[in-house]
C-alpha cells in the first residue's frame, strides 16, 4: 500500500473519444465541401449566394475553433482524505470566502443567507475560515437577515458536523418534511425534530419573509441605525463584524463580516468587479488568507468537503504552486426544470468544453465557485514568484515605495498586508482593532482606487460587464494555468433564471461583456502575441468571446430559406446535383453528434431539442442585442449597463404546471425572432398556395429550402405559441405589429 504522504493529492486523467473526433472531422469535411461547391457555382448566382457563402465560411471557422477547444479532454480527480493524512488541521491554510449580492429584490436575502450558512458549515477548521458578504444594494433587509442567520448558525453548524449532514444549506435540507433516512439513530431523529433545530429554522424563515413583507418594524437602534436614510447609490461605507472568533461569541464558527462599500453618484463603482476588489482589500486587513473563494449569493456549498477538494489542487505539489492560479468548480443548478426547457443549465458545455479547455492552459474563470490564490490576484506571475521579496523589506510600514503605492494605494496597513501575502506569510491583527477598522473603511471608500492599479493590473479587472472571464484572461496572459475540479458530489448548486425575459437578460449581459473584451486591448490575440497565452487557449477564448458575433451570420442564414421561397430562387443544391446530399449529410451528422453528447451526459433527446431551440432563439435575440449594445458603446451613444439577473428561489414543484413555459414582455429583444417566424410562415404559405413568382432560371426553391424553413419554425415554436398566447405567455401586440411591419418590408424588398 502506498504511503499517503507520497500519494498525489489529485490525478490527471485523459479521456479519448475516437468516435466523437471522427464525427468532428466528418462535419468539418462536409462544411469545406459545401464551401467548395459555393465557390464553384458563384458565377451562376447572385447576392443571396454570397451571403450564404460568407455565413457558411463563418460556421466552418467557428467549427475549427470548437474542435480545438474540445480536443484535449482532461479530468482531475482529487483525494481530500490524502490531504488530511498529509497535513494536520492546524497546518491547513486559511481561506477567505466571499459572497456577493447586489439587489435585495432581485436576489432575495433568504437565498443569500442560505449560501452563507452552507459556507459556515463546510468541513474545514473554523479558525481557518472567514466569510465576507458584500451587499452592493446597501439593504437593511440583507443585513438584518445576516444577523438572524448568524444566530441560527450557532445551532445549524454543530448539527451538520455532528451528524455529517451532506446538504448544509438549511432551506434546501429542510425542503422535505420527512426525516432523512440516512441516519436511523433515535438521537438524530429526536434532535432533527426538536424545536432547537426545526422551530429555530422555521422562525428564521418566517422572520425574514415577514421582513420582506414589511410586517414587522426594524429596531433602528444600535447597528441598524446605520441604514436610516440610506440611498442605494449614495451612502457611506458600512462594515460590521457579525461573528468574530476572537470575541468569544462565535461558538466555534468562522468569522462573518458584512460589507457595503461607499457609493457616490459621480463615482464609477465598476459593478461586481469593484465589489470583489473591496472584499479583497478589506479581507486583506482582517484575515489576509492566502486563498479566496468567491460565490454568487445563490450558489450554496453542496459538498461539505469543497474546500478540501480545492486545497488538493492548490497544494498538490511545489511545482503545482508555481503553475496553478485558481481552481474552478462547475456552475450547476438545483431544482432545474426537466429537460432544460430554457437551455440555460449548460450541462453539456461544462462537460465537453470545460474538460477540453482543461487540456490546454485551463478552464475559464466563471465568476462563482472559484478558489483563487491571493498572490495571483495581487498580480504575481509564475515566473516571478520572488516578487514578494523585491523591495518589500524596505517598504514595510513605509509609504515611500512608489511601486507599492501605485499598485495597492496609500493605505499603510494594506501595503504591509500585501507585502506579507506576496511573501507567502499570513499575519493579521485583531479585526476589532480601531486602526484596522479605520483602514478597512479607508480601502472601501469610492475614491481609494484612483491613481492605483486596482482593476488594471491587480484585483478583478475593469472594462467589461463580464469581469470574471476578463480577470481569468489576465491571469492566463501572465502564464498561469487553472484547473477544472469536478468532484463526484457537485461542489456548488445555484438557481437558473426562469422564463424568457430573465434568461434573455442574462444572455445579453454575457454577449455584451464578452464583446467588450474581444474589441479591446484585452483581446486574447494580443495575449498570445505579446504575453504568455498559449495559441490554443487563445482559440478557446475566441470560442466564447465571439458568442455575440455569431448572431449576425446565424440571423442572416435563418432568413435565407424564407428569402429563397418568397423569391422562388434556390440557395441550396438542387436534387439533380451530387452536392444535393452535402447539406443533408451535414444536418444528419451534426445532429447525431450533438445527440450523442447529450446522451453521454445523462440527458434526454428532449433536452437536446430544447437546447437547440433556445440556441436559435438566444442567438437571434439576446446575443444580437448584445452586438447592438456594443455598437452603441463604440459610437459613443450609450454605455453598457450591468444588469442583475433575478434569482428565483421557488423549487420546480412549487412553480406548478406552468413551469417551463416561455414567457414574454415588452423587451425589443423578442422582435427579431418574431420577425423571422412571421417571415417563414409567410414563405411557407406562399409556397403552399402557389403565390411564388416564376423562377428566373427555371430552378426555383426546392425541398431543401422548404425543409430549412420548417426547421426554423419548429425552433421558434415557443414564439409560434406566443402569437396565440395571452398574458405573460403571449407576445405583446406591439411586438407582433412591429414584427409584421418588418416582415412585410422584407417581402417587398425581396420581390423588388
Amino acid at each position: 500500500m502506498a504511503n499517503s504522504n507520497s500519494s498525489p493529492l489529485y490525478e490527471r486523467l485523459e479521456h479519448k473519444s475516437t468516435m466523437h473526433k471522427v464525427m468532428e472531422f466528418i462535419i468539418l469535411f462536409l462544411l469545406l465541401s459545401l464551401l467548395v461547391y459555393r465557390l464553384l457555382s458563384f458565377s451562376n448566382h447572385g447576392f443571396a449566394w454570397l451571403v450564404a457563402f460568407l455565413c457558411e465560411l463563418w460556421f466552418t471557422l467557428y467549427w475549427v475553433i470548437t474542435i480545438s477547444t474540445k480536443w484535449s479532454f482532461v479530468e482531475y480527480k482529487t483525494y481530500p482524505d490524502r490531504l488530511l493524512q498529509r497535513m494536520a488541521e492546524h497546518e491547513l491554510p486559511p481561506v477567505d470566502m466571499f459572497v456577493t449580492t447586489a439587489d435585495s429584490e432581485l436576489e432575495p436575502p433568504i437565498i443569500t443567507i442560505n449560501t452563507v450558512l452552507s459556507l459556515l458549515a463546510v468541513d474545514y477548521p473554523t479558525e481557518k475560515l472567514a466569510c465576507y458578504v458584500s451587499d452592493d444594494g446597501c439593504s437593511l433587509l440583507t443585513f438584518y437577515s445576516l444577523v438572524e442567520a448568524s444566530k441560527f448558525a450557532k445551532l445549524w453548524v454543530p448539527f451538520c458536523k455532528k451528524y455529517n449532514v451532506q446538504v448544509r444549506a438549511p432551506f434546501r435540507y429542510f425542503n422535505n418534511d420527512a426525516v432523512p433516512s440516512s441516519n436511523n439513530s433515535g438521537e438524530f431523529k429526536q434532535e432533527w425534530k426538536t424545536m432547537k433545530v426545526i422551530v429555530q429554522m422555521m422562525q428564521l424563515t418566517r422572520k425574514i419573509e415577514d421582513a420582506v413583507g414589511k410586517s414587522i418594524p426594524f429596531d433602528l437602534s444600535e447597528d441598524f441605525s446605520l441604514f436610516s436614510n440610506i440611498e442605494r447609490n449614495n451612502h457611506p461605507t458600512i462594515i460590521k463584524v457579525v461573528l468574530d472568533k476572537e470575541n468569544g461569541h462565535s461558538n466555534g464558527l468562522p468569522h462573518l463580516v458584512y460589507i457595503s462599500r461607499e457609493k457616490r453618484p459621480k463615482h464609477s463603482h465598476h459593478s461586481k468587479a469593484g465589489a470583489m476588489n473591496v472584499l479583497t482589500r478589506v479581507s486583506a486587513l482582517m484575515t489576509n488568507a492566502p486563498f479566496m473563494l468567491n460565490v454568487d449569493c445563490d450558489m450554496f456549498a453542496n459538498n461539505p468537503s469543497v474546500v478540501l477538494h480545492a486545497m488538493c489542487i492548490l497544494l498538490g505539489s511545489n511545482e503545482n504552486q508555481n503553475e496553478i492560479a485558481f481552481a474552478q468548480f462547475p456552475q450547476l443548478f438545483y431544482d432545474g426544470l426537466k429537460d432544460d426547457p430554457f437551455g440555460n443549465q449548460m450541462t453539456v458545455i461544462w462537460k465537453y468544453v470545460g474538460h477540453g479547455i482543461q487540456g490546454i492552459q485551463g478552464i475559464f474563470y466563471a465568476g462563482t465557485g472559484c478558489f483563487h490564490r491571493r498572490q495571483v490576484i495581487y498580480g504575481l506571475s509564475p515566473n516571478n514568484v520572488k516578487f514578494g521579496e523585491r523591495n518589500l523589506e524596505k517598504a514595510d510600514g513605509k509609504l515611500g515605495n512608489q511601486e507599492l503605492l501605485k499598485t495597492f494605494g496609500n493605505s499603510k496597513e494594506l501595503i504591509k498586508s500585501a507585502a506579507d501575502a506576496l511573501r507567502g506569510e499570513t499575519k493579521c491583527p485583531s479585526m476589532l482593532l480601531k486602526s484596522i477598522e479605520a483602514a478597512a473603511y479607508q480601502v472601501a471608500s469610492c475614491e481609494y482606487e484612483y491613481g492605483t492599479n486596482w482593476g488594471k493590473k491587480v484585483g478583478w479587472m475593469y472594462g467589461s460587464t463580464t469581469e470574471d472571464i476578463l480577470t481569468g484572461l489576465s491571469i492566463h496572459n501572465r502564464g498561469w494555468k487553472s484547473i477544472y475540479c469536478t468532484p463526484d458530489r457537485p461542489a456548488f448548486l445555484g438557481c437558473t433564471p426562469a422564463g424568457g425575459p430573465a434568461s434573455m437578460t442574462q444572455q445579453k449581459r454575457w454577449a455584451t461583456g464578452l464583446l467588450e473584451v474581444l474589441l479591446s486591448k484585452n483581446c486574447p490575440i494580443f495575449g498570445t502575441v505579446f504575453a504568455h497565452l498559449q495559441f490554443r487557449q487563445c482559440l478557446a477564448y475566441l470560442w466564447i468571446f465571439t458568442w455575440g458575433l455569431r448572431s449576425l451570420p446565424e440571423t442572416c442564414y435563418a432568413a435565407l430559406p424564407a428569402y429563397s421561397i418568397i423569391t422562388n430562387a434556390h440557395i441550396f443544391p438542387k436534387a439533380q446535383e451530387l452536392a444535393y446530399y452535402i447539406p443533408i449529410a451535414l444536418f444528419v451528422t451534426t445532429n447525431i453528434y450533438n445527440i450523442s453528447m447529450y446522451i453521454h451526459s445523462g440527458l434526454s433527446i428532449r433536452a437536446w431539442w430544447n437546447n437547440q431551440k433556445m440556441g436559435r432563439i438566444t442567438t437571434m435575440s439576446a446575443w444580437l442585442f448584445g452586438v447592438f449594445g456594443i455598437a452603441l458603446k463604440l459610437s459613443g451613444i450609450s454605455e453598457t449597463v450591468f444588469e442583475v439577473t433575478k434569482k428565483d428561489q421557488s423549487s420546480s414543484t412549487e412553480k406548478g404546471t406552468e413551469a417551463g413555459r416561455f414567457t414574454f414582455d415588452e423587451s425589443p429583444m423578442f422582435l427579431p425572432p418574431t420577425t423571422i417566424l412571421l417571415l417563414h410562415l409567410t414563405a411557407l404559405a406562399s409556397a403552399l398556395f402557389g403565390l411564388q413568382p416564376p423562377a428566373h432560371d427555371g430552378l426555383g426553391s426546392g425541398r431543401l429550402e422548404v425543409a430549412g424553413s420548417v426547421c426554423l419554425v419548429l425552433c421558434l415554436w415557443p414564439f409560434l405559441k406566443g402569437l396565440f398566447g395571452s398574458g405573460k405567455y403571449g407576445i405583446p401586440l406591439s411586438t407582433i405589429l412591429k414584427s409584421a411591419g418588418l416582415a412585410l418590408m422584407f417581402c417587398i424588398l425581396c420581390r423588388s
